[in-house]
């Protein structure tokens, strides 16, 4: 992975060194809170519900296991015990003291991380597919790439008062594991017909409360030009997008204003000036940077099908079947660490656990973990023999629950009982659907479907592109949940639909229960729920689920699961 040189130490250092500087005169009250509101924001601290809230960023979601010793650490020492691993590839950790936050971010240098870039109005942390460089389907390995936007993107003087937050997402594969069509810049490798790598640039996708699918604005940019194409979107953003009304500032809401065809023909205007300019990717430098992700020193092994060995056991043939991948070399596999055992809410990991995970990786899997944008952790270069052994030691640690893409697989943001722009609470929903629907054979059979939950229309749990998603909203101070079907991220991106009038925070796992009888009911050889819900529409989910009253049920909420 990539190693800082001595600029990015200095930077680093320079930067604590200031913000240090900057929580004494706050502290000390020679800074008010407003003055003090974007210092600490460009760090990464925010004050949430009930304490400070520290986002670190782990860029393009992969760590060392130092890095991941160094979060649990940070857990152990500053927090309570455990951290959040977030949709962006990041990590939050939720019960930070002010006073203590120049000395979490010393500690995080000294592993070659930061919160830098993490908040605020600028290009956040780019995100890819979690099985970058080993996935058998890959065109390019996007790492390398995604490592230039970060260097480019970083304190870029042009790009650090955006109108609003702006999300770069980059996918090397044919399938996209990385959800492009829902960033500002979605960015896909492709070869031309002369087998010259390029990207193909998507604009102008998100969530929150105007959700849209990217456009396609470009079909091939050439690799020299990812960058210099990049800021030509960037300053047609920055000079046209809305600064007067920051629901309406995305990119999304300038490109839909506009059209597509007319963004990009500002962007080709743009790039006029900027093509061949001195932002320009020489093949020198993209090596410079490649030789950081250069290929493991993997075993000449012959491929193995561990369930042969271990026949009859159920259990290591059901983590088989959802949570060890392909590997593109022979004889290695990826395996995912499901942050989602019931009663656990979903991306959080304990100290303990993070520990763990790191001596798993140094052991098994070259001292590299990777965080997916799905809230679980990936070993990605697993010797196929090693796979029992590996389930044995995660299962024992609360890791190797076999629901990778199952109903319990669910994406959920940290909700109201965190976040203070939350309208509802959804570590509760997703516990009580988690405990409706614990049984995994049931989960088996109904087979893949992702649910995703969000506390409110920012939609930092992609509700809009779950094939549930559920949307935590406010009617007179009382929390309710709307419900939306047939959504998708991937290479058939989709946003939901809502299927009706919201619903009480107890009735939810019975509106989920009937939602799944109508997939049932509905459903032919190898159709997934979304595959479903997509043929039928809403019309026929609707009317089972507000069929009959939903009984309110046990409470949930704080006092259940607190």
């Amino acid at each position: 992975m990539y190693r800082y040189d001595q600029y990015d130490h200095l930077i680093v250092r320079e930067r604590i060194a200031q913000y240090r500087d900057q929580v004494r005169r706050r502290l000390a009250d020679e800074l008010t809170e407003e003055e003090f509101l974007p210092l600490r924001l460009q760090n990464g601290l925010y004050m949430q519900r009930h304490a400070y809230m520290l986002r670190i960023a782990v860029p393009y979601g992969l760590l060392s296991t130092a890095q991941m010793r160094m979060f649990a650490h940070i857990a152990r020492k500053y927090d309570r015990g455990y951290g959040h691993f977030t949709t962006r590839q990041n990590i939050q950790f939720n019960w930070i003291e002010l006073e203590q936050t120049p000395d979490i971010l010393t500690d995080l240098a000294s592993v070659e991380m930061h919160a830098i870039q993490t908040s605020g109005n600028c290009i956040r942390n780019t995100t890819t597919d979690e099985y970058a460089g080993v996935a058998a389907d890959e065109i390019i390995d996007p790492r390398p790439y995604a490592e230039l936007i970060r260097q480019w993107s970083t304190f870029h003087p042009e790009f650090i008062a955006l109108p609003r937050k702006f999300k770069i997402a980059i996918n090397g594969a044919v399938e996209d594991r990385a959800a492009i069509a829902v960033h500002d810049i979605g960015l896909t490798a492709v070869r031309n017909d002369a087998g010259e790598v390029g990207f193909k640039f998507m604009v102008g996708g998100g969530l929150g409360r105007t959700p849209i699918i990217g456009s396609v604005i470009n079909d091939f940019v050439p690799w020299q030009h990812l960058l210099t194409y990049t800021e030509a979107i960037m300053r047609v953003y920055n000079q046209f997008g809305r600064r007067d009304n920051k629901y309406k500032a995305r990119i999304k809401i300038l490109v839909k204003a506009v059209g597509a065809e007319e963004f990009a023909r500002l962007v080709e205007a743009e790039f006029a000036d900027l093509k061949d300019g001195p932002e320009t990717l020489t093949r020198e430098e993209v090596e410079r940077v490649a030789q950081w992700f250069n290929p493991k020193p993997y075993l000449t092994l012959p491929s193995i099908d561990p369930r042969a060995e271990h026949a009859g056991d159920k259990a290591f043939a059901n983590w088989l079947q959802r949570n060890v991948k392909p590997h593109k070399v022979p004889g290695y596999a990826s395996v995912v660490l499901s942050l989602k055992k019931t009663g656990v809410p979903p991306g959080d990991a304990t100290a303990e656990q993070m520990d763990f995970v790191a001596d798993l990786a140094d052991k098994y899997s070259f001292g590299e973990l990777r965080v997916t944008h799905e809230q679980n952790l990936v070993l990605a270069d697993v010797e196929q023999s090693k796979l029992f052994e590996v389930w044995q030691q995660a299962k024992a640690r609360g890791l190797a629950t076999p629901n990778i893409g199952l109903l319990t697989d669910m994406i959920s943001c940290p909700g109201g009982d965190y976040c203070s722009l939350a309208n509802a609470k959804s570590i509760p929903i997703a516990a009580a659907i988690a405990e409706r629907f614990d049984n995994l054979d049931f989960q088996h059979d109904i087979g893949d479907i992702e649910l995703n939950i969000s506390g409110c229309i920012n939609a930092c749990g992609h509700h809009h592109v779950g094939h549930i998603g559920v949307l935590g909203v406010d009617k007179d101070g009382a929390e309710w949940y709307q419900v939306s079907i047939g959504g998708a991220q991937g290479n058939e991106s989709a946003i939901g639909k809502i299927i009706g009038p919201s619903f009480s925070a107890p009735q939810m796992p019975e509106v989920v229960g009937r939602l799944l009888e109508v997939y049932v009911k509905n459903r032919v050889e190898g159709e997934r729920f979304v595959d479903v819900a997509q043929r039928l529409g809403v019309a026929p989910f609707k009317e089972h689920v507000y069929a009959t009253p939903i009984p309110a049920g046990a409470k949930v909420g704080e006092d259940e699961y607190a």
